[in-house]
C-alpha cells in the first residue's frame, strides 16, 4: 500500500514537473509569421513602401452607420489630404468602390436640390411650368432619375481614371507599379465632391461654425495636386520632377474622360427628354 503511494506521488511530481514544458508544447506559436509586423495574418508589409512604415484606418472600412463613416472619410480625405492619402493602404477595392458611388451619389443629388432654388430665383415661370405640367414633370422625374445616377457613375469613372493614371506615370519614371492603391486613391478621392460641395458646406457649417463653411473653397484651391504629390511619396516614393510628371498625365486622363462621359451623360439625358 505504501509503495503504491509513494509510486503515485512520484508520477503526480514528475507530471507536476513536465506540465509548463507540455502546455509550452501546446501553445504552438505560428509558423510563419511578417518579419515587419510579427502578425501571421499580415496583408504584406513587405509591399508597404510608406516611408515611416505608417498607414491610415480608413473610417468606411470600419464597422458603424455609413453615412457617418462615409463623411468621416471624405473629411478626412479633404481636410487631412496628406495625411490621409501619404498613408493610404493598399486593401480591397470593392468597399472602395462603394464609398464613391455613395458619395458620388450623395454629391449629385446635393447639386440637384441646390440648382432648385436658383431655377426658381432665374426662372420662376419655367419652374412653374415644369411643375405643373404632367407631360413636363414626367419628364423631369425621368430626367433627374436618370441624370443623378449617371452624373455620380460619371464623377466615380473621373477619379478612378485619375488614379489609375497616376500608377501610369509612376511607372513611366521607373517607380514599382501599384495599379490597386492608386485605383484606391481615385475612389476615396470621390470624397472631395463631398465636401467641397453643399452637403460639405452645410455640415461644415453645422458642426464647426461658419468659418469652417467659408473655408471649403480655400480648401478646394490645388486639393487634387496636394493629394497626389502625398500619394506619390507615401506609395511609390516619388517626389520633384517625376511627381510632377505622373500628376501632370493623371490630371490630362482625368480632363479626357470627364470630357467624353459629360457628353455621353448630355447626350442620354436629351434623347430622354425629347424620346
Amino acid at each position: 500500500m505504501a509503495t503504491r503511494t509513494r509510486a503515485a506521488r512520484s508520477n503526480a511530481e514528475v507530471a507536476s514537473e513536465r506540465s509548463p514544458q507540455i502546455a509550452d508544447d501546446l501553445d504552438v506559436p505560428a509558423t510563419v509569421v511578417c518579419a515587419f509586423c510579427g502578425e501571421a495574418d499580415c496583408p504584406g508589409c513587405a509591399n508597404e513602401r510608406s516611408r515611416s512604415g505608417i498607414v491610415s484606418i480608413v473610417a468606411w472600412e470600419r464597422p458603424g452607420r455609413a453615412l457617418g463613416r462615409m463623411w468621416s472619410t471624405a473629411r478626412s480625405a479633404s481636410r487631412e489630404a496628406e495625411a490621409f492619402f501619404g498613408t493610404l493602404p493598399d486593401g480591397p477595392l470593392v468597399p472602395a468602390l462603394r464609398f464613391a458611388v455613395l458619395s458620388e451619389l450623395v454629391a449629385s443629388a446635393a447639386m440637384l436640390l441646390l440648382a432648385v432654388p436658383i431655377a426658381a430665383a432665374v426662372a420662376p415661370s419655367w419652374l412653374a411650368h415644369l411643375a405643373l405640367d404632367a407631360g413636363a414633370r414626367f419628364a423631369t422625374i425621368r430626367a433627374v432619375g436618370l441624370g443623378v445616377p449617371g452624373l455620380a457613375l460619371l464623377l466615380v469613372l473621373a477619379h478612378a481614371a485619375h488614379g489609375l493614371a497616376l500608377d501610369v506615370g509612376a511607372r513611366r519614371v521607373g517607380a514599382a507599379p501599384a495599379r490597386r492603391r492608386a485605383l484606391r486613391f481615385g475612389l476615396y478621392a470621390t470624397g472631395w465632391d463631398v465636401v467641397i460641395g453643399p452637403v460639405g458646406v452645410a455640415v461644415l457649417g453645422l458642426r464647426e461654425g461658419a468659418s469652417a463653411a467659408l473655408g471649403v473653397s480655400s480648401l478646394a484651391t490645388g486639393l487634387p495636386g496636394r493629394s497626389a504629390r502625398a500619394f506619390l511619396l507615401g506609395a511609390y516614393g516619388l517626389d520633384g520632377a517625376g511627381a510632377a510628371r505622373a500628376i501632370r498625365l493623371s490630371h490630362a486622363t482625368a480632363i479626357v474622360v470627364t470630357l467624353f462621359g459629360a457628353l455621353a451623360v448630355l447626350g442620354c439625358l436629351a434623347a430622354i427628354a425629347f424620346a
